[in-house]
Parts: C-alpha cells; structure tokens; sequence
C-alpha cells in the first residue's frame, strides 16, 4: 500500500454525509503537487461539468470544524479561515478526477486509491461500524425508525428515503441512482420544472416524459438544442411529484425536485400496484 509521510492511504478517508471521502489537500499530497490543491482546483474547474455534488462538495464551516475537532489530524489543520474551506471527493469523485489530472505518478496513485476504498469498505462490512455513528446520525436513524413504526400501523408497502435540511447531497443522489433504475421508459410529473432535472436526465440515453404545468422556455429550448431524449407534457391535473419507470415502478417524493434537502422530505417507493395504474389512467387523461 502506498504510504505518505507514513500515512496510509485508507487512513486519509473518512466519514462524511453517510459517504466515505478524501480530502482535496490528502489527494494533492498523494498526486505529488508541490502548491497544494491549486492544480486540483484549477483541472476540476475545467471539467466543472464532469463534477456533480454526489462526486464532490465543499464543507461547511461547522461541519469543517466539527470534523477537525473529532479527527485532529494535520490534514485538517491546512485550512486558514471560510474562503479556504476544504472540498472532499467521493470515491466516484476521486476516480473522475484520476481522468484529469496528469502527473508521473498519476496512474500509481489511482490504483493506490481505489485500493484503500475497497479496503474501508472491506473493513467497515467485517466490524460493528455502530460505535462510529455520530450523535447526529443517531438522531437521524431514530427518525426513520418512527417514520417505519408509522408506514407499518398504517399498513402500506413502501421503501422510503427520509432526509432532513441540509442533505441535498444525499437527496439528488438518490434521485439519480433511481433514474438509473429504468431500462426504457421514465415519467416524471413535477409542477416546477427547472434546470435541477434537466442536468440529470441529460445524462440518460432514452427518452424521458416530463408533465408540469410551469418551466423556463428559455432553459427548455437550450436544452432541446443539444438533447432530444425529453417530451413535455403540460397540465394541472398533479399536485404531487411522482417518478414511474417502465410504467411499473412508482416513487413519490415529498418535495419538487428543484428543493430537494431544502426542507424535511421524503422519497417514497410505492409497491401498490393499483395505485400505479391508477396514476397511468390519470396521465393518459392528462395528455
């Protein structure tokens, strides 16, 4: 395993937003730049668009301080003050950005990474992680536990995602990973269409149904310019947001997809069937 200045590599990740991240300083050391993160910075801001929040995101200042004061490791120390607060990179981030950078020990260094994930999770399936959960992470846990007790008196099937301000991270990446769910066919219903869920579906190779009663033209004529996988459904028949892959897989979400992780939400997989044909009636009076 590759070691700098006597750190492991695996020692250089940690637990941040339920994902496991390096640090943009850890990564710079490990790539062999002498100024720090400004390369790092500099070839990200280039490929800006190969970057979305789930692959990399900035902390925030307490968070940033919360972490320093629990880890106290000189890594953390490198920061002076709000306009230099830290990025951290996913360990899909950091394979996006192994792509980009280029130095004499760039191909080396990748594969040392992508090791050291493999490795913590590894070590994370084989020990009681619980002890490492945060008091926060707790509190979050014993919301869904209610949140369960109350889906299960009321006797529905769903899976459900709860997340509260501030995971707008976790929110779209979860909105993402159920996009990638679908083989052939998307429906997506949400009054507010903006260029949150353009940036995603562009990214699907099939065609995706949107019905909304309100979007920017403008935003929709860019975007139709260069894609032609989208259809545009208008109407006011849906108050609620909802997501039908294949016509067989239903999810609701609580919130319009341009505010998810704003505010309290839930995303929610409805495994009634009746109820999704029902809603496929509804669309096909709707259009």
């Amino acid at each position: 395993m590759l070691e700098i200045v006597d750190t492991k590599i695996e020692d250089m990740i940690y637990e941040i937003r339920g994902k496991q991240v390096m640090l943009d300083s850890d990564l710079a050391k490990l790539y062999g730049y002498a100024n720090g993160t400004k390369s790092i910075n500099l070839a990200v801001k280039r490929h800006m668009n190969r970057f979305p929040e789930r692959y990399m995101f900035q902390l925030t200042k307490q968070r940033y301080e919360n972490l320093q004061f629990q880890f106290e490791t000189a890594s953390w120390n490198n920061y002076g003050g709000i306009r230099t607060l830290p990025f951290v990179f996913t360990e899909q981030g950091v394979a996006m950005l192994a792509t980009i950078l280029r130095t004499p020990i760039a191909e080396q260094v990748s594969i040392a990474i992508m090791d050291a994930f493999v490795m913590m999770r590894k070590y994370i399936a084989s020990n009681d992680y619980s002890m490492r959960i945060s008091n926060i992470e707790t509190k979050l846990i014993d919301h869904d536990n209610k949140f369960n007790q109350i889906f299960d008196k009321l006797d529905i099937k769903v899976n459900h995602h709860i997340f509260f301000e501030g995971q707008i991270c976790d929110a779209y990446s979860l909105l993402v990973d159920i996009l990638k769910e679908d083989k052939n066919k998307i429906i997506i219903i949400d009054n507010y269409l903006d260029r949150t869920i353009l940036d995603i579906i562009s990214f699907l190779e099939l065609k995706v149904s949107i019905i909304t009663s309100d979007y920017n033209r403008l935003d929709m004529n860019k975007y139709k310019e260069q894609y032609s996988n989208i259809e545009i459904f208008h109407s006011k028949r849906f108050h609620n947001r909802f997501i039908i892959l294949d016509d067989e897989i239903l999810y609701h979400s609580g919130a319009s997809f341009k505010d998810l992780g704003k505010k309290c939400f839930a995303i929610i997989k409805i495994e009634n069937q009746n109820i999704l044909y029902q809603l496929l009636d509804e669309i096909k009076k709707s259009i």
